[in-house]
């Protein structure tokens, strides 16, 4: 399977055909190891579905699910149509780079900001405007919420400021709850 094919289903979540092109460009330049490894390097932070073989692509396709049952919740949702597209391209990408730019034994700290900085480089290879640029790139610095300092106690990463960033930050805190239990088949959410 390519790998650009791993996310057949969440392309459809996307209203907006352009975005649905440049997710699927942004997905065909992620490092060939995020379809492949878990969620977790150690395996202390996922549930058991994310632990294995493709578990950080199933982790995301989770992340992603979480999103599209909320944005499609008919109670109170004041998210724009193209809001909603930006937070679903966000979460496709928002582990892109979990173990660096070229993969590293462990989980990188940094990698929200090696995601944002990739997609930042391909600004000219798709059609995101600069408000939606600035929008993806914010809400996948910050997606992992107050865990934003290093090793060393160094604050490193933003944390979630406007409902944007909140947003995709619980929609990733959710999917790794290990109480999370999700039947896939193959590398597909099993419906």
């Amino acid at each position: 399977m390519e790998k650009v094919d791993c996310f057949n289903k969440e392309y459809n979540y996307i209203k907006d055909n352009k975005k649905r092109e440049d997710l699927k460009y942004l997905v065909s330049n992620l490092p060939d190891y995020f379809f492949e490894i878990p969620a977790s390097s150690t395996g202390k932070y996922h549930p058991k579905f994310a632990s294995t073989e493709n578990g950080l692509v199933k982790h995301t396709k989770v992340a992603v699910r979480i999103a599209k049952e909320l944005l499609d919740n008919p109670g109170p949702n004041n998210f724009k149509d193209n809001e909603k597209d930006i937070i679903i391209m966000a979460l496709v990408l928002h582990d892109g780079f979990k173990s660096g730019v070229v993969k590293e034994k462990y989980t990188r700290f940094d990698h929200p900001l090696l995601a944002a900085d990739f997609i930042r480089k391909q600004k000219d290879n798709i059609s995101l405007n600069e408000e939606e640029l600035d929008l993806i790139t914010r809400v996948i610095s910050s997606h992992m919420g107050i865990w934003n300092k290093d090793y060393n106690g160094n604050e490193v990463l933003p944390i979630p400021k406007d409902k944007y960033e909140r947003f995709v930050h619980m929609c990733d805190y959710l999917s790794s709850k290990k109480f999370i239990n999700v039947e896939f088949e193959g590398i597909d959410i099993k419906d």
